[in-house]
């Protein structure tokens, strides 16, 4: 019998080193016998406690370690998690191929210079992701809180490329929240590309086909009659109105569908933070401000290491588009309020013709420089998913064929400037309707991420 409180001690006193190596062997299990893979989409028996020792640097059982060896160990509540076995692959399909490789070793979060110190993002986003943990993922703003700075690429031990993770799994919000969904799954897959472009190209041509010429006369038109001159008038071709009218259905369109997609994830996000009984601290109104600020600056990705050059050639596209959008508002302007009709000259009052020159050539020198960077990256960070390279082909695409339509109807060469017109005029309408769908969208997301991040009291400081 005296024995016995002896061994009792030596008991407890071992009770550290076996937590050790429970919390490893749960891992192990987890890894092994719980993942999505293993049990073949069936709920998993792992406890959310257990997983939450990788997410929190500090487990249970890592607690009682360091409590008097007597002290019980305070294991909370099992909870069953069901992993979605089909996200899982949909994440690794649409750009985080590599996501099985992480160990969680959080090189990836130590590295990252824009992320919050509490709960830091990649690590436990990697965590979720090859756990299936589609709805916590769905309701994280840290989602769009990642500006792809590639610093957790580059340093990552073992390859797994926590960023295009997140990138993919950014990637798979906007397809769950940008109806219709057809259209979602259309646009980021390469091998309906052709199809997607001729969904544009065929409503142009039905555009041009009811409202103008497909062999233009050339000359100006009074009264209905061509008169003097054998100069190109692309509104010999179509309809400026008709142009106008076809292009504000689809900036309708792309608004309604960012304006529901935007008010059911913002939903998801507030009842996520809700559950955690952690309520937001201001109205998404008046954050909308400063964080417009950060936009129009740039700021955090200039905390960038690994791509520091991002942001000027960022900045450089931004502005481009802004410059755009105002030389579409002059030109809307002078048709319709002050009856000035294109083409404008150099010398007009109405300076149409040097913000949007002014504006092409930033937005030629961006993309040329992000193209750049990104070849010269390539070898550490990878050299871009397709839902990067569409949109920047696009937003090319755009710009060239503006400035080639403008160089050719200058030189005046017919047999060229209207099908390059036409290809522009399809290159916008194609940027319109897609806008909701594809990377653009960032824009509309990260910014609606970013505001609810400092409404709740999560974001970090600039």
């Amino acid at each position: 019998m005296a024995d016995e409180p002896v061994e009792e001690k030596t008991e407890s006193s071992a009770t550290a080193d076996e937590a050790g190596a429970a919390v490893e062997e749960t891992a192990s299990v987890a890894e092994s016998e719980s993942s999505p893979e293993a049990t073949g989409g069936e709920e998993s028996t792992a406890t959310e406690s257990a997983a939450e020792i990788a997410d929190d640097d500090e487990g249970v059982i890592a607690t009682g370690m360091e409590a008097d060896a007597k002290a019980p160990v305070d294991v909370r509540p099992a909870k069953t998690i069901k992993p979605d076995v089909r996200f899982v692959r949909e994440v690794m399909s649409a750009g985080g191929a590599d996501l099985k490789k992480c160990y969680q070793c959080a090189t990836c979060s130590v590295v990252c210079n824009v992320t919050p110190d509490d709960t830091p993002f990649p690590r436990k986003e990697m965590q979720w992701a090859q756990w299936g943990l589609k709805d916590k993922l769905m309701g994280n703003p840290d989602i769009w809180l990642c500006h792809q700075c590639s610093d957790c690429v580059a340093q990552c031990p073992r390859g797994a490329k926590p960023g295009n993770v997140m990138q993919a799994i950014a990637k798979i919000t906007i397809n769950r929240f940008s109806k219709p969904g057809f259209l979602a799954k259309g646009v980021g897959n390469p091998a309906i590309l052709l199809i997607m472009t001729a969904i544009p190209v065929i409503i142009l041509a039905l555009v041009i086909g009811i409202f103008g010429h497909y062999s233009p006369a050339r000359g100006a038109i009074a009264d209905g009659e061509v008169v003097k001159g054998t100069e190109i008038i692309y509104s010999n071709f179509i309809s400026i109105h008709a142009v106008d009218a076809t292009f504000t259905i689809a900036f309708i369109f792309a608004i309604v569908v960012f304006g529901i997609g935007v008010s059911g994830y913002w939903k998801l996000l507030s009842e996520t933070v809700r559950s955690a009984g952690a309520p937001l601290k201001g109205s998404g109104l008046s954050q909308l401000g400063s964080v417009l600020g950060e936009i129009m600056t740039h700021k955090r990705f200039g905390k960038c290491d690994e791509t520091k050059d991002r942001k000027v050639s960022h900045l450089l596209i931004f502005y481009a588009f802004l410059g755009l959008f105002i030389t579409t508002a002059l030109c809307v302007l002078g048709e319709y309020i002050v009856h000035q009709h294109s083409p404008y000259g150099w010398m007009n009052p109405v300076p149409v013709k040097w913000v949007g020159s002014i504006s092409a050539a930033a937005g030629l020198i961006g993309i040329g420089w992000i193209i750049v960077n990104r070849i010269k990256h390539a070898a550490r960070i990878g050299i871009g998913a397709y839902f990067d390279w569409l949109l920047i082909s696009v937003v090319a695409m755009v710009i060239v064929t503006g400035a080639g339509s403008w160089g050719l109807r200058v030189a005046n060469i017919g047999a060229l400037a209207y099908p390059i017109y036409f290809v522009h005029l399809s290159s916008v309408l194609f940027l319109f309707i897609y806008a909701p769908f594809s990377k653009m969208a960032h824009m509309v997301y990260r910014t609606t991420a970013m505001v609810f991040a400092k409404a709740a009291g999560r974001d970090t400081p600039m």
